[in-house]
Order: structure tokens, then C-alpha cells, then sequence
């Protein structure tokens, strides 16, 4: 069985004005992120939203010192960006479709994402979004320390950091066995 991880494909992290923007690297996927969902909405797979969700002026949160506030509840920016934002109002009363709360960059890290997967006998997992460097890559350290299968759609990951995107992309495939599809 397998699932896609949508990660982060928001506002803040894709569109133009967004505080924390991927800009035209992340809005160049867009299409390939719809194409990659509407074929798992179609089979019936799992379909996890992971999505940053901070509070404004969290003094706790250490991305605060790295990073300018983003994704903050309540906000535009924490919407999801672009069409897919009208793919997940039309499936999200589906049983298949997920959405997390996250707070950190991994999908995993704080929610209870490794027991809805093992629950439905997921082993393999497909991860789109952004950024390539930061929350794909912390979710794919993860899911591989725990043991799943995983494929990255090339197509359908960017990052603000052409540099850090590059790196990551040939970490998962040198370090984590991760396979790699257009």
C-alpha cells in the first residue's frame, strides 16, 4: 500500500508575496503536485496534508530565530496555494484525505502520522512540496529511520536554496536509497 505526503505547498512557501517564498521554483511544480494528486485521489490512496502551523510570536519555537513568521494559523499564508487548494476542499471529506498540523519540519516529528500509515499497511510513501532541504528532506530522514519505502517526485519539489535543493535531492538518493521519479 502506499501514500503521498503533500508537504508545505502554502502561500507563504509558494506564492510571490509569500514571507517564507520558494517563488517561481515552487510555483513551476504546481502543475506536477495536481497531476501526482489526482492520481492518488483517483486509485482511493492515503493523501497526507502535512502543513507548518505556528502561532504568531511563539517565543518557544526555535524556527522563530531562522526564519521570518510563516504559516501562522488563521493566516492567507497557511493556506494552500494555487489549485490545489480547491483539489483539497473537493476531496477532504474523503476517508483517504489527511490533513497534520505540524510544527516542526518533519511530518513526523509530533503528530500521528507513523500510526495512520501502519494502520492502513502503508509501507511506501511518495513525497511532493517544499522545500526540498528542509521539511521533504527532515520527513524523508524520518520515514526512512522508520522503515518505509520512499519516492521522490523530482517534478514535484523545490526549494528557495537552488543549492540546498540540488544537495538534498542527491542525499535521498546516495544516503537514503530514496528512488527518484520524474
Amino acid at each position: 500500500m502506499k501514500a503521498l505526503i503533500s508537504i508545505d505547498y502554502t502561500n507563504d512557501f509558494v506564492a510571490t508575496n509569500g514571507t517564507l517564498t520558494t517563488g517561481s521554483a515552487g510555483q513551476a511544480i504546481e502543475q506536477a503536485i495536481l497531476t501526482v494528486t489526482a492520481t492518488f485521489n483517483e486509485n482511493n490512496d492515503f493523501v497526507v496534508y502535512a502543513i507548518d502551523r505556528h502561532e504568531q510570536n511563539d517565543p518557544y519555537h526555535p524556527e522563530n530565530a531562522l526564519f521570518p513568521a510563516h504559516n501562522i494559523a488563521g493566516t492567507n499564508g497557511r493556506k494552500l496555494y494555487g489549485k490545489l487548494a480547491d483539489v483539497y476542499e473537493q476531496t477532504r471529506e474523503q476517508e483517504t484525505v489527511y490533513w497534520i498540523d505540524k510544527r516542526h519540519y518533519s511530518a513526523f516529528s509530533g503528530t500521528d502520522l507513523d500510526v495512520r500509515l501502519r494502520e492502513r499497511g502503508i509501507t511506501e510513501l511518495h513525497l511532493v512540496g517544499v522545500c526540498t532541504d528542509i521539511c521533504v528532506l527532515h520527513t524523508a530522514v524520518d520515514a526512512y529511520n522508520l522503515g518505509y519505502q520512499i519516492i521522490i517526485h523530482k517534478n514535484a519539489v523545490a526549494s528557495f536554496d537552488p543549492i540546498g535543493h540540488e544537495w538534498a535531492l542527491n542525499h535521498f538518493k546516495q544516503t537514503l536509497g530514496v528512488e527518484i521519479v520524474e
